[in-house]
């Protein structure tokens, strides 16, 4: 049988409705054998056949009424296999799964306060927007992250984060975190999902956007969706790289490149004694130790945009950090 959608109304009567229909042919099956095949007369009834059957399907079994013959035992296995089948294949994917799924989804935040208002609305969260919330904080700027990632959501409650649930692309996501009082709208994922971003936008107010670009060729696309300043991380990555060439680190910090306000991404190589050599990422503590966020390491001459808390901080390592310039000094100071 081919069953509609997960979780939708159809889905779940039409499996409300084979339970029944098999109900039904399985009781009228068991009254035959308990009165034809058994002579079980005193079984042989509607009631006892319906009891029989739920109970079987249902594997609970109790062992007051029982089917003695080799036909009746087949008969009772199978029972028993489409009742495993029908509760544990069917009724968890279709029925309790999908309820569960909405229920969580229910209690997920998907309205800003009514008082926010001269906010940033940042669509779309990674490591970049961690470093631009520890500066909005610090700067006691109100914000609120706009995310359709149900797990990152989960996460940025259990830190404290505003945040709320749902696509930056649908208009009332975008009305629910309060657009029309909004300070900035920082638009974050992709490009594609970015130019829809700014567009929907675009609808409601003439409130700055600012508009992050994956593919630099992309820019221009994103200004005509209305984008207010397009910002690409590489091509800012890349010119940092290209400064560092010629501008190698003194005892002052420099090389930075300004990523947003208040906030440069700096390369720091690994001097013979750091103390962060032969520790891993995770151990070195460096954002709690300073503030700043290493979102890039050079490793065996490649450079890597997602370093993990295992990487291990060698001697020829390279750290590629954000942070304001007290923090990236004092990073500074660990890789010395």
């Amino acid at each position: 049988m081919r069953f509609p959608k997960l979780g939708s109304r159809k889905s779940i009567v039409v499996y409300a409705a084979t339970v029944v229909i098999l109900t039904i042919i399985y009781s009228l099956i068991f009254i035959y054998l308990a009165r034809v095949v058994e002579h079980q007369t005193e079984h042989a009834d509607l009631i006892t056949a319906i009891y029989w059957v739920i109970s079987s399907m249902t594997t609970v079994g109790y062992g007051d009424v029982v089917l003695t013959s080799n036909v009746g035992k087949i008969f009772s296995v199978l029972v028993q296999i489409s009742g495993v089948v029908m509760i544990f294949g069917l009724m968890f994917p279709l029925v309790i799964t999908p309820w569960l799924e909405r229920t969580i989804k229910v209690i997920l935040p998907t309205q800003a306060p009514d008082d926010m208002n001269d906010h940033i609305i940042v669509c779309g969260y990674n490591r970049l927007v961690e470093t631009l919330i520890d500066e909005l904080k610090d700067h006691g700027i109100s914000f609120i992250i706009v995310e359709d990632d149900e797990h990152l959501i989960h996460e940025l409650v259990e830190k404290d984060v505003p945040c709320i649930f749902g696509s930056a692309s649908d208009e009332k996501v975008l009305e629910n975190a309060n657009i029309d009082t909004a300070r900035i709208v920082i638009a974050n994922d992709t490009d594609e999902e970015n130019a829809n971003i700014v567009l929907t936008a675009r609808e409601f107010t003439d409130v700055e956007v600012i508009a992050i670009v994956e593919d630099l060729s992309n820019a221009k696309y994103l200004k005509y969706a209305g984008a207010s300043r397009v910002l690409s991380p590489k091509s800012l990555i890349g010119r940092f790289i290209g400064k560092k060439a010629v501008d190698p680190f003194v005892n002052r910090l420099t090389g930075a490149t300004e990523f947003f306000e208040g906030v440069s991404i700096v390369e720091f190589p690994l001097y013979p004694k750091s103390q962060l050599i032969g520790n891993t990422l995770g151990t070195s503590a460096i954002r709690e130790r300073t503030g700043a966020n290493v979102v890039g390491i050079w490793k065996s001459g490649s450079l890597s945009f997602n370093p993990h808390a295992g990487d291990i901080i060698k001697d020829n390592s390279v750290l590629l950090a954000i942070g304001t310039t007290d923090q990236l000094s004092e990073l500074k100071k660990l890789t010395r």
